[in-house]
């Protein structure tokens, strides 16, 4: 698939949120303003709320997606989901390394190219998260931080690297409302796609979201970026005007 007909990519990141009632509302709403989309659109819920989910996007354009997995198969691992529970759900996404896995649970890179490995196995699409903190901005090592953060991730996955999607996350722009401007997130995307393709001839299959803080307002000046390939979407994905005016966005 060559870059210029590579659909754009919207996936919602819903995080610790939702109930089976607000849910419904907002799926239902999303749905029936996909007709005419011309990306492809997700939602990453919690795992509570999969099968839901599965019946309530059944029929439709929406693709449904995890917020994390497990990097092993099956086992005495309590509270883990394997990327096969998933599968059974018709999920085709799963978000790998969010910073706030990263920060809160204290996720190293190797275990982070495990679990992108995982999904793989499984036919599953990881989303595999990389950015800065500030403090790495302020110092001069964001190229230096994504590209080991991706770096492990090609090293475990060799070849499949192909089959990823990777989401540039400023953590310092995610939930702050601040957002790298479309100049310094081309930057960072045109860095990891330099990367890829050092890796594989076919890095242009490769969809790289932006992933901090996009929304309403700001979406169309980033995804015009030639290599902001979608966006990762936090907040505004809870709310389905701002969402669907982000897809819309997404040409």
């Amino acid at each position: 698939m060559e870059s210029m007909t590579k659909k754009k990519l919207i996936a919602g990141n819903w995080k610790m949120n939702g109930s089976v009632e607000a849910n419904d509302a907002l799926v239902r709403t999303v749905i029936g303003g996909l007709q005419g989309a011309t990306c492809t659109v997700a939602v990453c819920v919690p795992a509570p709320y999969l099968a839901q989910l599965q019946m309530l996007r059944h029929g439709s354009a929406l693709e449904l997606g995890a917020q994390d997995v497990s990097r092993h198969e099956q086992g005495a691992y309590t509270g883990e989901v394997s990327a096969t529970m998933l599968k059974d759900f018709g999920v085709r996404y799963a978000i790998v390394g969010h910073s706030e896995r990263r920060q809160y649970h204290g996720e190293d890179d190797q275990l982070v190219a495990d679990k992108a490995k995982a999904a793989l196995a499984h036919g599953i699409t990881p989303i595999v998260c990389v950015g800065e903190t500030l403090a790495e901005r302020e110092a001069g090592h964001t190229e230096e931080v994504v590209r080991r953060q991706l770096a492990t991730v090609i090293h475990t996955n060799g070849h499949c690297i192909t089959e990823i999607v990777v989401a540039y996350e400023p953590v310092w722009a995610i939930g702050t409302g601040k957002t790298a401007t479309p100049e310094q997130a081309q930057q960072v995307h045109a860095v990891l796609r330099a990367q890829l393709k050092a890796a594989t001839p076919q890095a242009d299959r490769v969809c790289i979201l932006y992933g901090g803080s996009m929304n309403a307002a700001n979406a169309a000046s980033l995804l015009a970026q030639p290599d902001i390939d979608g966006g990762l979407i936090g907040g505004a994905s809870l709310k389905a005007p701002d969402f669907l005016q982000i897809i819309a966005a997404a040409r």
